[in-house]
Parts: C-alpha cells; sequence; structure tokens
C-alpha cells in the first residue's frame, strides 16, 4: 500500500463526493489513471490511502495522531481486500468529548476502528476465491 504524499493527489481524489461514510468518517475514491502535467499522479498499480483530519474536528494534536494511526494500521491489515485505487478517508464530525474524555482512552480506539472496518469493508475487494465459495456454497471446512 502507497501513502498520498502531493496536494495535487489529495485534490484529485477529493475531486469526487464520498463513496462511504459512516458518522465520523467518509470515505473518497478515485481511479489511479489521474494525470498532472503529463505525469502520472498514481505511478504504481497499488492500493493508495491518504488521511485527512482536520483540527475542526479534533482539536488536539494527540487526538488527531491517535485516528491517524487507527487508520493507518486498520488499512494494513486490510491490504489485500483494498482495491487498486487512490482512498482518502476524511473525519467529518467530531468524537464528543464527554464520551471519550482522554484521546488516547480504550474506548475512542475502538469506536474509531469499528467505524474504519465498516468504512473500508464497503470498498473491499472481495477474492476470487472466497467469492465462489460463496457463489456455489462450497466452504472449505
Amino acid at each position: 500500500m502507497q501513502r498520498l504524499r502531493s496536494r495535487q493527489q489529495f485534490q484529485a481524489v477529493m475531486a469526487g463526493p464520498p463513496v462511504a461514510r459512516t458518522p465520523h468518517f467518509a470515505l473518497h475514491r478515485a481511479a489511479l489513471s489521474c494525470e498532472q502535467g503529463g505525469r502520472a499522479l498514481f505511478p504504481v498499480a497499488d492500493a493508495w490511502l491518504g488521511v485527512l483530519l482536520p483540527k475542526r474536528w479534533a482539536r488536539r494534536a494527540v487526538t488527531r495522531n491517535a485516528i491517524r494511526r487507527q487508520i493507518y494500521e486498520v488499512a494494513r491489515h486490510r491490504a489485500d481486500s483494498l482495491p487498486q485505487a487512490a482512498l482518502v478517508v476524511r473525519l467529518r464530525s467530531t468524537f464528543n468529548r464527554e464520551q471519550f474524555v482522554s484521546a488516547t482512552s480504550v474506548v475512542l480506539k475502538r469506536a474509531v476502528r469499528a467505524e474504519l472496518e465498516q468504512l473500508l469493508g464497503r470498498v473491499a475487494v472481495r477474492p476470487v476465491a472466497a467469492s465462489n465459495e460463496a457463489e456455489t456454497g462450497d466452504a472449505a471446512v
């Protein structure tokens, strides 16, 4: 999995509407065929991931960093099922500070991870063997 680095890469992905949403996150997606100035923005055919965490929705840097680490970790575990596309996970609302007092609390990490699993699961590409088993009902025991 590759990480988005440049402003042009983020702008290309964010140009379209979100393809999936959860209460706190939105997922944007773009094809890897985007070009700028005759150069490919995404030179490697792989899953590309970027994270956008505005201060507006997560005021404390420790909160943003904890959420960012969770996003990259969940994506790393799901790397095999992610499509070959450019993805941006964007925080779109705040986590309630009364409910999640500490930025590094286990409760907040679980809530973030659950939403990210749901979000990335919506764009996941099923492996061929698993989809064939599901269609025929011949799952290995």
